[in-house]
């Protein structure tokens, strides 16, 4: 029993440890980033930062719970930004939902047809890896197929890498963003931001439990719309806690490529990169094709219809001052629409007992 305390307690030491060297590389990627003056600074460089760290061989991780909390806290961001004039444009939005769909069949089949036809990869192993998005629920998918899980761990890992990179250099190089400019939003009193987000945690444990998509970040949008829209709360989240929770889910993202060698990653490193080449031209044809229709701006149309993490997505909107309302309502319903078509595609023959 002892020995298994004294275990238990070196565990959650050596974790910790790889916790602050992982603050501390995203900290310093996000300051080198803001110096530069690359856009989306405080995902960017925690991003290139902890991934280039983690193929060094640093052993590097961010806890489930401050990950949660990050969660929780962009989607109390993303609310806090509704208000009767958004939701009044929602009126505009039925034909950009349909094209959500469309995109997501598009995407996914072309992108695994590109790994079969030219990397070989066995059809299970293809549409996994070219899954538009919900890498948790397509990791835990892969779990029970016969498939290569490392090789779509990695090619979805560089998916969103890649994707978390290049959309604010190409709103911000192309100058791409809208023509109005959304002004920010004072910070909310203190302790209704406490009370706000403990209440989004605990809607978030619910539909957690009832197997929603991104679950803990659709508790603070839920609960941060219905304060906002009725004029109950009013406010934002203030910098000092939305920074860290950028640098926070910058770092989450490059620590997907810990333990990895260069040799595992070669092949699907390049693989990852093609299909996301591949899908982000398809993703932003059709945004660009959206916009023109519907009268969305253009950056935030291009960062709804990127199939990158949802929450990097939401918080690259709020960022980039795109619509994070679009955005985010965008993302929840790719989520979804994967949840229910994936294991349609995938079949059952190709589950394991």
């Amino acid at each position: 029993m002892r020995n298994d305390r004294r275990f238990r307690v070196a565990m959650s030491f050596l974790e910790m440890r790889e916790f602050l060297l992982t603050a501390l590389i995203g900290a310093l990627g996000a300051l080198l980033a803001s110096l530069i003056g690359l856009p989306a600074p405080y995902l960017i460089g925690p991003a290139v930062g902890v991934t280039v760290a983690g193929i060094a061989g640093l052993r590097l991780s961010v806890p489930r719970i401050f990950r949660n909390a990050s969660f929780v806290v962009v989607g109390v961001s993303m609310g806090s930004t509704v208000t009767p004039d958004i939701v009044v444009a929602v009126r505009k939005w039925p034909f950009s939902f349909f094209m959500v769909l469309v995109a997501i069949v598009i995407l996914l089949f072309v992108a695994a047809w590109v790994l079969r036809r030219f990397f070989h990869y066995d059809r299970t192993t293809a549409l996994l890896a070219a899954s538009p998005g919900h890498l948790s629920y397509v990791l835990s998918l892969a779990a029970e197929m016969r498939c290569d899980l490392r090789t779509v761990s990695i090619s979805q890992s560089v998916r969103v890498l890649a994707l978390t990179i290049s959309v604010p250099l190409i709103v911000t190089v192309f100058d791409l963003g809208g023509s109005s400019v959304i002004i920010p939003i004072p910070p909310m009193d203190f302790w209704v931001l406490m009370a706000m987000l403990t209440a989004s945690a605990v809607l978030g444990m619910l539909f957690q439990r009832l197997r929603f998509p991104a679950a803990l970040l659709l508790g603070g949008v839920f609960v941060s719309i219905a304060m906002h829209v009725t004029g109950t709360v009013s406010g934002g989240i203030p910098n000092w806690l939305l920074v860290p929770t950028y640098v926070l889910l910058g770092s989450v993202i490059g620590t997907r490529f810990c333990g990895v060698s260069i040799g595992e990653l070669r092949l699907a490193f390049v693989s990852g990169l093609v299909v996301t080449f591949v899908v982000t031209a398809l993703a932003g044809a059709i945004a660009v094709m959206v916009s023109y229709v519907t009268g969305v701006p253009l950056d935030a149309a291009l960062i709804a219809f990127s199939p990158g993490g949802l929450e990097t997505m939401a918080a690259m909107a709020v960022m980039l001052n795109a619509d994070p309302t679009y955005v985010g309502a965008h993302h929840v319903l790719r989520l979804m629409f994967l949840s229910v078509l994936m294991p349609l595609v995938l079949g059952k023959q190709a589950r394991q007992n």
